[in-house]
């Protein structure tokens, strides 16, 4: 396993990082024991980042007993922000629930210290420099190394990289976005912005959330666990271009998930893809493609489906800002919106 410097923090990482969501027993495997299984695996094999969240059902519990007598050699990778009771203050980025949820972490995952601290969706309700001295604090006292954020605009990026400049507050190290052969939009904004401040990128979703398995065809009965409550798993235009990607890979004589990897962590921007499986079969299948670099004229006929920018559909699971979300925000007052 070749390994990665995760931005300018000095922290290396492994190109595969191990995506945890797939271990809570609510939503994904029901074993936790199969799921410290896979999790030894995959550190076995040379992945050395795990990457979970609070939000995350039994997933941290999952992780932390796991990591018992290992967690040395792990660079560990939490979350916060993202609702985890019906208390409206159990959610966001302010001080107040960040100190709260951070000691939460630390003991379902049984550590001293978290390696990277995430910020899971940008809070607009919270300033960022709020959130920013709380983290900053965090960061002196030992309990986190590092500290990022997931699914923020290339905009927000910039803003609290000025923020965390102007008063002297430790600054987001790293972005966890959504990328992979079919959402490519960070490619315009968010990885040049991430490269220009030095962030590393941990980017999620490389298997389009399971379009890229190859179990997914166009006239065929969609069998994904997450069919069921996820629009952009059916979308039409999706599958269309997974079945175009899926003749692509049959001649390049590669596992479409093979392609879909290989691809994310291809481009200069991007540290580390995170997988997400659920089985030890899933990872196995990972795990045979890490050797795969795909060529330029590979990579010129995946521009040629999907043009470098832009995404096939929009994911579920997206940032949707203020500005989009409330129609207020949208549209003037009924007696303002005429020119005369």
């Amino acid at each position: 396993m070749q390994y990665r410097t995760l931005g300018r923090t000095g922290i290396k990482v492994s190109p595969y990082g191990l995506g945890a969501l797939m271990f809570a027993t609510s939503i994904g495997n029901p074993d936790p024991g199969d799921s410290a299984r896979i999790i030894h695996k995959a550190l076995d094999a040379g992945i050395n980042l795990i990457d979970t969240a609070d939000a995350y059902g039994d997933s941290e519990e999952i992780v932390g007993r796991a990591l018992k007598g290992r967690r040395d050699n792990v660079v560990l990778a939490t979350k916060v922000s993202r609702p985890v009771g019906d208390d409206p203050n159990q959610q966001g980025a302010s001080r107040r629930w960040i100190m709260t949820a951070v000691e939460n972490s630390l003991r379902r995952l049984g550590t001293d210290h978290i390696d990277l601290y995430q910020i899971h969706r940008p809070d607009p309700a919270t300033d960022v420099e709020e959130t920013l001295s709380a983290l900053s604090d965090l960061i002196h006292s030992g309990k986190v190394r590092a500290i990022g954020t997931s699914a923020m605009p290339a905009s927000d990026i910039v803003e609290a990289q000025w923020v965390a400049e102007r008063r002297g507050l430790e600054r987001f190290r790293t972005e966890q976005p959504p990328y992979s052969l079919l959402n490519r939009g960070i490619e315009r904004e968010v990885l040049p912005a991430a490269q220009r401040y030095g962030m590393g990128t941990l980017v999620w979703g490389p298997l389009g959330q399971g379009l890229l398995t190859g179990q997914v065809r166009k006239g065929r009965q969609n069998e994904l666990r997450r069919a069921g409550f996820l629009k952009h798993v059916n979308d039409e235009h999706r599958i269309e271009a997974v079945e175009r990607f899926v003749s692509l890979a049959q001649e390049a004589g590669l596992p479409l998930t093979h392609l879909a990897m290989a691809f994310a962590i291809a481009h200069p921007g991007v540290t580390s893809a995170v997988l997400g499986p659920r089985t030890m079969s899933h990872l196995d299948d990972l795990l045979a493609g890490v050797d795969v670099a795909l060529t330029d004229d590979i990579l010129d006929r995946i521009d040629a489906i999907v043009p470098p920018g832009t995404d096939v559909g929009v994911l579920d699971q997206a940032y949707v800002p203020p500005a989009l979300q409330r129609t207020s925000l949208r549209r003037r007052p009924l007696g303002e919106r005429t020119a005369a």
